[in-house]
């Protein structure tokens, strides 16, 4: 359930002090980049962090990161529980997100963190992480059409909702790529609410990444997070150059992530993921592939999904080009997000002929992604492959990897052994183990056993350990 308002999390957070100094980022497109690239220059420069994000991709908490590492569940789920029991005690009726934005609010304040790196989930007025009390700076990236049922059907009102989380005083960073009646809007409102805006320049960015491989969106994105670092972190102003290091070792799942599927399709070549969901961020991914992937104007191979009422004729219309294969899929059930529905593969492979895809070259897969990932696979051969259209499909296909890294594949087996019944000797006294009458005199021998064993297990996260007597 959709419900926008702060008077539910309000009440769940109001127990959680948030000591914690606020980075909030809100926008379309490129949000997620910007609070990967900052908490790469908080890391850079010693700071203790933690951020929120959202969707999740695989498991639902690891949306939320500490010092670069997702939260376990178990520090997950002891939170959630402290918010589950508030909303009920208190009789709040809060949403899904917006439990969730309070539970990542109580592990940011568990784990003492000195700053929050907070992603606007949709809009930014009445989005329930606006219930942030102590916000260094906010920023706004590049804003286009999406999600217009909950945010207006312009670009100037969508504007408005994105530029509610600003605040008195507060300094705001705004992508200057934005279009003028985006930053108009933006200004008027800062003007009233009384925040000073901050339009970074790309020259000294771009001046600084020049010979790496940066995009202009991610330029532009780069611009905005360094600009933001410093105001939230003015003792530690230095040149983008030295945060250089930290953002290149950064990964950020299913933006431009290449894969290898061959475990989960017996593809040799790797495929591109991306998590394209609105006509913005398709551009983008557009403009990647015409430059990497079709050298002289060769076809490609898309395995396709999207969310119910999304612009997909305006997202297939950047992607597609004719002679185009297309395998169309749904995406799997979405944990904590019941009302994310996926679009129909037939009404998503009707529109894809209409952008030129070959008649011949497509797959409905229903709800089997990894059907979609063979078919896929051995209808493109060697040509290029690109899985895209949805950060829910993002999610079902890195959980199918997983799952086939997780899934045991073979036996590592340890004969003729004893049994260790444990002790305070850690085996070394005889006395300490099942042994058989003829064994005697050999548990030092066994101990060797076991650990070459381990050796081997822990060089195979596909095998499984078994010592038989």
């Amino acid at each position: 359930m959709i419900d926008l308002g702060l008077a539910r999390v309000a009440r769940l957070v109001q127990h959680t002090p948030q000591t914690w100094k606020a980075i909030h980022v809100a926008g379309t497109n490129g949000k997620g980049s910007i609070c990967a690239y900052i908490s790469a220059m908080l890391t850079s420069s010693g700071l203790s962090w933690a951020r929120f994000t959202s969707p999740h991709l695989v498991d639902r908490w690891d949306c939320i990161a500490v010092n670069g590492q997702p939260v376990s569940e178990a520090v997950f789920r002891d939170a959630e529980d402290v918010v589950k029991r508030r909303d009920r005690e208190d009789r709040v009726g809060a949403t899904e997100f917006e439990l969730l934005t309070a539970t990542a609010f109580e592990i940011f304040h568990r784990q003492k963190v000195e700053f929050g790196v907070v992603e606007v989930g949709l809009g930014g007025k009445l989005d329930a992480t606006n219930v942030l009390r102590q916000k260094a700076v906010t920023v706004i990236s590049k804003i286009g059409l999406d999600h217009q049922f909950f945010l207006g059907n312009t670009i100037g009102e969508i504007a408005l909702q994105k530029a509610g989380i600003l605040r008195p005083g507060v300094p705001c960073v705004v992508d200057g790529s934005n279009q003028p009646s985006v930053l108009k809007a933006i200004e008027a409102h800062a003007r009233e609410v009384g925040a000073q805006l901050h339009t970074p320049s790309t020259t000294s960015t771009a001046e600084a990444v020049s010979g790496e491989d940066f995009a202009p969106h991610q330029i532009q994105n780069l611009a905005c997070a360094h600009m933001a670092f410093r105001l939230a972190c003015p003792e530690q102003d230095r040149p983008l150059t030295q945060f250089l290091p930290a953002i290149k070792a950064m990964e950020w799942p299913g933006r431009l992530q290449k894969l290898d599927l061959q475990k989960i399709a017996g593809r040799q070549k790797e495929v591109l993921l991306d998590g394209a969901h609105n006509p913005q961020s398709a551009e983008v991914l557009a403009r990647h592939v015409e430059k990497h992937l079709r050298a002289g104007g060769q076809p490609v191979t898309w395995v396709l999904a999207a969310t119910q009422g999304k612009d997909m004729d305006g997202i297939f219309g950047l992607l597609l080009r004719p002679g185009d294969q297309v395998a169309a899929v749904r995406f799997g059930p979405v944990d904590g997000m019941p009302w994310v529905k996926p679009a129909d593969p037939a009404e998503l492979l009707q529109l894809a002929a209409r952008h030129g895809a070959r008649e011949s070259g497509m797959h409905n897969a229903g709800d089997d992604v990894r059907s979609a990932l063979t078919w896929a696979s051995q209808a493109a051969g060697d040509k290029p492959l690109v899985i895209a259209g949805s950060l829910y499909l993002v999610s079902s296909v890195l959980r199918l990897l997983r799952e086939s890294i997780m899934t045991p594949d073979h036996l590592v087996v340890v004969c003729g052994h004893a049994i260790w019944l444990g002790g305070p000797k850690n085996g070394w006294d005889e006395a300490e183990w099942l042994i058989e009458s003829y064994k005697h005199g050999e548990t030092p021998t066994f101990i060797e056993h076991i650990k070459a064993g381990v050796q081997v297990l822990s060089q195979d996260a596909r095998a499984v350990l078994v010592f038989s007597g």
